[in-house]
């Protein structure tokens, strides 16, 4: 059984390092790649980052229903297709989503049984400050980026799982914690249902 693990954070909270420390962890873990109408910034790589695609092409896969979910924010088109659950499934690894707080939402309707987890930094000082230090967003864009944080920490309630990522090492474990802990609990109960049917027979 496939289990998807969605990730939301606001930008700066360090998602991206420990999505990153979790997949290098385990190696039962498939991470989606998302596609995006964005240009890319920084080192990104297309097909490692992000799949970097025109708006025409991703408005015609969005015609097509080849997103799990998708989602506009900033002025870009955001998505997860859906191949990428099929790989999943037949390679029988988790999937590991990195989203944002719409697309959660669209998922969570769709795969209702889906795990989500929210990271936070533990202070808008400290977001604001991690912000600043990857030096990827010009001033009108780190503030733009403050204020959506605030609306997507009010979210938080809808999520299965908050992480306070104050401390990296500590964040990692309980972010690796969370994922073997739902394996445990879901796979327990599969074999738990299968040897009471079997007694039937």
């Amino acid at each position: 059984m496939t289990s998807v693990f969605i990730i939301s954070a606001p930008s700066g909270s360090g998602k991206s390092t420990l999505v990153g420390r979790l997949l290098t962890s385990d190696p039962n873990l498939l991470f989606s790649v998302s596609y995006t109408t964005r240009k890319p910034r920084g080192a990104e790589v297309d097909g490692q980052s992000y799949h970097f695609i025109s708006r025409e092409d991703f408005e015609t896969r969005i015609r097509r229903g080849e997103f799990l979910e998708h989602a506009e924010v900033f002025g870009n088109y955001y998505g997860t297709h859906r191949g990428i659950l099929e790989r999943a499934i037949a390679e029988h690894k988790d999937l590991v989503l990195d989203i944002d707080v719409q697309g959660a939402r669209q998922l969570k309707e769709s795969i209702g049984d889906a795990i989500s987890i929210f990271i936070l930094a533990p202070s808008r000082e400290i977001l604001e400050h991690r912000l600043r230090v990857r030096s990827e967003d010009v001033e009108t864009v780190i503030q733009r980026r403050l204020r959506e944080a605030a609306d997507e920490i009010r979210s938080y309630t809808s999520y299965d799982y908050v992480l306070v990522n104050d401390d990296l090492e500590r964040s990692v474990d309980t972010l690796a914690a969370i994922v073997k802990a739902e394996r445990v609990r879901r796979r327990k109960v599969e074999d738990q249902v299968r040897s009471i049917l079997a007694s039937f027979q």
